[in-house]
Order: structure tokens, then C-alpha cells, then sequence
């Protein structure tokens, strides 16, 4: 596992209008967060944004400070996040800051779309 490899960003749209799925491939960390947080401003905001961290083997402070203030930028704005695919390593650090209790978790995008 290379941890200081490039962060990879990939939007799509979701099935339904008004959703958008950020697909993250690499490590989110402090090398490369600003990779996401400029792809998340360009874009107009979604009703409901599904963070998907399937491909996401690490995580350190500064990726977990950009998913918070996701989360807390789209309650502002009256809209929904759910984080998907979140490894065991990386939740070990969602259990450890009760992130876990706070973000609405699903195992796939798929079923992100399907509960709302």
C-alpha cells in the first residue's frame, strides 16, 4: 500500500436527480486533500452527496477534517451525505472520533440511493 500516492476523484451522477457519488481512489490525506475539496466546490450542490471510500485504503486527520466538513457544509445547506465502502482501517478512525455515530454510513452507493 502506497501511502503517499495520488488521490483519485471521479463524479457521477446518481440515479435519482439532484444526487451526486464521489468516487475516491487512494489515500485521503493532507498530501492530497485539496484534490477533493476543489473538485467538491466546483461542483453545484447536490440534495444528497454519497462519499464513496471503497477505494480509500488510508485516512489521517486532515481526510477526516475534509469528510467532516462535508457532512457539516451539506447539513448547513439542508442537504444529506452518506459515506459508503468505508474500509476496517479507516473505520477504525470513524469509531475512534464517533464520526461512526454522527455520518449515515451505507455498504454501497447502490444502497445509499435505495434508502432515500
Amino acid at each position: 500500500m502506497v501511502l503517499d500516492a495520488p488521490l483519485q476523484v471521479e463524479i457521477k451522477e446518481g440515479r435519482e436527480p439532484g444526487t451526486r457519488i464521489v468516487v475516491l481512489n487512494g489515500p485521503l490525506t493532507l498530501r492530497n486533500i485539496f484534490t477533493l475539496q476543489a473538485e467538491l466546490r466546483a461542483q453545484p450542490e447536490p440534495t444528497l452527496s454519497i462519499l464513496d471510500l471503497t477505494g480509500v485504503p488510508y485516512m489521517d486527520s486532515a481526510g477526516m477534517g475534509l469528510v467532516i466538513n462535508h457532512f457539516v457544509h451539506c447539513q448547513n445547506c439542508g442537504k444529506k451525505m452518506i459515506v459508503v465502502g468505508v474500509s476496517p482501517r479507516v473505520m477504525e478512525l470513524f469509531k475512534m472520533t464517533k464520526v461512526d455515530t454522527v455520518i449515515a454510513q451505507a455498504p454501497s452507493a447502490e444502497a445509499a440511493e435505495a434508502a432515500n
